[in-house]
């Protein structure tokens, strides 16, 4: 466990220098095998052939009958000339006599070899030998008479330590591995910078984004896993930078929007405080005011409590079926002294089969809002539409005027908190600039999309898209 935590509290460099260790580790400890390996099934399986070859070459040369001195002499003549020390033994039981070193024979040649032999089968005998201090490879051919082992002929070589067949190649070897070594560190370093470079940045980074600077952005270098992260970072910090903009900003227009009602209401509650005004009638024009802005003030945490709700992922939001058309007429009803008031027309283009499914306070709230806006922009005698449509996928609602009218760059920012178009109107009729910011959120509760329409000068026109959810059923 101990050995664990220290790994896991382990920096990452310590961690590859680790790996590096292991991997060298087992790269010499294959090269060790791989030694062996070649020792072993190259040249001492070299040496068995080799003797093997000689062995059975002499064998050729004997034809049947007792062994001949001419045979003898072959054979002592060909001992003169081979790497390898060539036995002839009449009798195996005998080859201990003739070896020049001490041997147990009754071990050299068992029962079972020796019926191997009347078999006409070779063997093969390797020991270590104290008095040459290596091992010894020896190979026994067996001399065959009708099935009678007259004698059998003995080859055996020293073989050489591992160390003197690998002699030659050893300065090659320590090349190789110093070339292995030094690649591999190159590869382990050149990895180590290229994975904990980015770390490293990411960890100094996280310091600053804890300390609320979301500017800094790491240079992404890779396209892996690591380059990846950076991306993820950079995302992050984007994000993050982007969050405490709109935070800097929302304060920043609260203070805004309350600083002109909270002066209005310290002024003249001063005025009011100290008699500063010369008749009633005067005074109660200045209680109206204080009414107004303390009115608009309430208006505008209201506005900023309905949207801090609509913009939460939890929002209960209770829908039924409505006859929208008459959801419609009963929010037009609350603008009639309004719309005598400015001399505005309103003609409608209501589809009274439309049932949309939603919740009534909330589409009525959106309908509400988006028609104050349209009477707010109208200042002139003009005409004010409102029209109905669906299809199979959808229901369209729009809402047209002939006012004021924005340009491009106005319509991007619509629906974003405390946007005015006419900043200077917009404040001086109440509004907080919150309206079309809770009406794009309802609308998204709701499953649609608001559409802007406008030119300067030529009016407005706001088209709301619903999901027409009865005829998806099939219940239309």
């Amino acid at each position: 466990m101990k050995l664990k935590c220290n790994w896991s509290s382990s920096s990452l460099k310590t961690k590859i220098r680790l790996l590096f260790a292991v991997i060298l580790c087992v790269s010499i400890l294959f090269s060790f095998l791989f030694i062996h390996y070649l020792y072993r099934n190259l040249y001492v399986n070299e040496v068995e052939q080799s003797l093997l070859d000689e062995g059975l070459k002499l064998k050729s040369s004997y034809t049947s009958g007792e062994i001949s001195d001419e045979f003898k002499s072959h054979l002592n003549w060909y001992n003169t000339i081979s790497e390898s020390e060539i036995l002839l033994v009449n009798n195996p039981r005998e080859l201990s006599a003739c070896l020049p070193f001490e041997i147990n024979h009754e071990g050299l040649i068992s029962e079972e070899e020796r019926r191997n032999l009347l078999r006409g089968e070779h063997l093969i005998k390797i020991g270590y030998e104290e008095r040459f201090d290596r091992q010894i490879m020896g190979v026994v051919v067996p001399l065959l008479d009708e099935n009678k082992l007259v004698g059998i002929i003995y080859l055996y070589l020293p073989l050489a330590p591992i160390e003197e067949v690998f002699n030659r190649t050893t300065p090659l070897l320590i090349a190789v591995g110093i070339i292995f070594f030094l690649v591999i560190f190159k590869i382990v370093n050149s990895m180590s910078n290229t994975f904990l470079q980015p770390i490293h940045e990411m960890r100094k980074y996280a310091k600053e984004l804890a300390k609320g600077n979301f500017k800094n952005r790491i240079p992404v270098r890779t396209s892996d896993e690591i380059g990846g992260l950076a991306k993820t970072f950079n995302q992050m910090s984007e994000a993050l930078d982007e969050s405490d903009q709109k935070k800097k900003d929302f304060l920043a227009n609260v203070a805004h929007e309350l600083r002109t009602p909270l002066s209005y209401v310290k002024g003249y509650s001063g005025v009011l405080q100290e008699k500063l005004y010369e008749t009633e009638d005067e005074a109660e024009k200045y209680l109206s005011l204080i009414q107004r802005e303390s009115e608009r003030m309430q208006r505008l945490v209201n506005d900023l409590l309905d949207l801090a709700q609509l913009e939460g992922e939890n929002y209960p939001l209770i829908k039924e079926p409505i006859a929208f058309s008459q959801l419609v007429n009963d929010t037009v009803d609350r603008f009639d002294h309004r719309l005598q008031e400015k001399h505005l027309m309103l003609q409608q283009h209501l589809d009274d089969e439309i049932i949309i499914i939603g919740s009534p306070d909330r589409l009525q709230q959106i309908i509400y809002n988006l028609l104050e806006n349209a009477i707010r922009y109208s200042d002139k005698p003009g005409t004010i539409s409102l029209s109905s449509t669906q299809d199979q996928e959808s229901i369209f609602f729009s809402i047209s005027d002939n006012g004021m009218g924005m340009s491009e760059e106005e319509i991007i920012h619509i629906g974003e908190r405390f946007y005015r178009t006419d900043k200077a109107r917009n404040r001086k009729e109440g509004g907080t600039g919150l309206g079309l910011a809770i009406v794009k959120q309802l609308v998204l509760l709701h499953g649609g999309r608001m559409e802007f329409h406008s030119k300067l000068g030529k009016g407005t026109t706001v088209t709301l898209v619903f999901p027409n959810e009865l005829n998806k059923k099939g219940l239309m």
